[in-house]
């Protein structure tokens, strides 16, 4: 989705429905069962491409959004050829997170009710661990850094809801910029459980890094180069960690993919001919698999300069938006699906989902324990 500075957002962090209230999980309004204002939770994701950053309030089936912050940053710029993060990008992610700290401060979040992680470039980069402290020392913000098998857990739970109930498999594919995680969930008497998962070490950042897109090309050289993108991201996933009878769910049509990340918002935006980028149209949309072939074949159709003028993508992601189109058909190829589901929503919105579902535990009561160390007689 595009990226924005701007005012608090009024949508719902999960599909509207009739009475107004947000989709899953359990509070009720925007206060707690004493009357007391229900505090405000913070989810900040340092990506390889995106700062982004959601403040929210629970509300009876999730939580309702009152502020959020999208920067693109390129955290990861130039970090496959040198193994570190550039001093450029670390100055542009460090202006962000001093605005994420900021926003955070003037809504009042507690510290102990924000949760801000980073993943695959503070991971992958050898100097990752001195920009978080730099970060800690110079904002106050305490990033951690997550692994590949966290942040797949908490993209799907942010995403969970928008599975389809009677099938009997998902897929669900959070495409970063310098990674990609897929998980496999089958559909059991109890829900869904997950079956595998794998992170391959391609994202839209490195994808475009390693192939260039060429300039005045015509459209068969561009054409062999956005399949150059397929075949290497289809060579990254041709192993996955899963019984390989669910495959067969998949080409049955039993299954579907859930996308989320800015690759295929983008390509729903496209899809829709949003002159501006509308969440509520896009968050839970369903594509075919043709809608997407058909949406890459108008970004590539446009060119470098038509791309960046389309709202829905912006001259920060022009060159970005057609690497993550070829992730998703990479992906539609090995795992073949009619049907995918849009979701705008991923790890920030699992961050938060986690936190407030934790708090609304009761305490556990200790036990009274007796001489000895026995449980008193009763």
């Amino acid at each position: 989705m595009p990226e924005t500075d701007g005012a608090p957002r009024r949508s719902r962090s999960q599909p509207r429905r009739s009475h107004g209230t947000s989709a899953r999980g359990g509070a009720s309004g925007d206060t707690e069962a004493s009357g007391r204002e229900a505090p405000l939770y913070g989810a900040l994701d340092l990506g390889t491409n995106n700062c982004r950053l959601l403040i929210a309030k629970p509300a009876r089936d999730g939580f309702r959004v009152v502020d959020s912050f999208s920067r693109i940053v390129r955290l990861g710029e130039g970090l496959s050829r040198t193994g570190r993060l550039d001093d450029a990008a670390m100055e542009r992610a460090y202006d962000a997170l001093m605005m994420c700290g900021e926003r955070v401060a003037r809504r009042g979040v507690e510290p102990a009710r924000l949760m801000a992680v980073a993943t695959q470039a503070c991971r992958q980069a050898d100097n990752g661990a001195a920009f978080i402290e730099r970060v800690r020392v110079g904002t106050g913000l305490k990033l951690r850094i997550i692994d590949p098998i966290e942040e797949a857990r908490l993209a799907v739970e942010g995403c969970l809801n928008l599975f389809d109930q009677n099938a009997e498999a998902v897929l669900v594919v959070d495409v970063g910029g310098g990674s990609t995680e897929l998980s496999w969930l089958r559909r059991h008497e109890g829900g869904f459980t997950l079956e595998g998962w794998m992170s391959a070490p391609i994202g839209v950042v490195t994808l475009a890094e390693r192939h260039p897109e060429p300039a005045n090309a015509r459209n068969g050289e561009l054409a062999g180069w956005y399949e150059e993108m397929i075949v290497d991201m289809g060579a990254a996933i041709a192993a996955a960690p899963v019984d390989p009878a669910l495959r067969t769910i998949f080409t049955a049509g039993r299954a579907h993919l859930v996308g989320t990340s800015g690759a295929i918002t983008s390509l729903a935006g496209i899809h829709l001919g949003l002159r501006r980028y509308q969440r509520n149209l896009v968050d839970g949309l369903w594509m075919t698999r043709g809608d997407c072939e058909a949406a890459a074949e108008r970004l590539k159709a446009l060119g470098p300069e038509g791309r960046a003028a389309e709202s829905c993508i912006g001259p920060d992601r022009a060159d970005l938006v057609l690497a993550g189109a070829a992730i998703m058909e990479a992906v539609q190829r090995a795992w073949p699906s009619e049907r995918v589901r849009v979701a705008d929503r991923g790890l920030r919105e699992g961050l938060l989902l986690q936190r407030i579902r934790e708090d609304r535990k009761p305490p556990r009561r200790r036990r009274r324990r007796g001489r000895g160390g026995q449980p008193p007689a009763t």
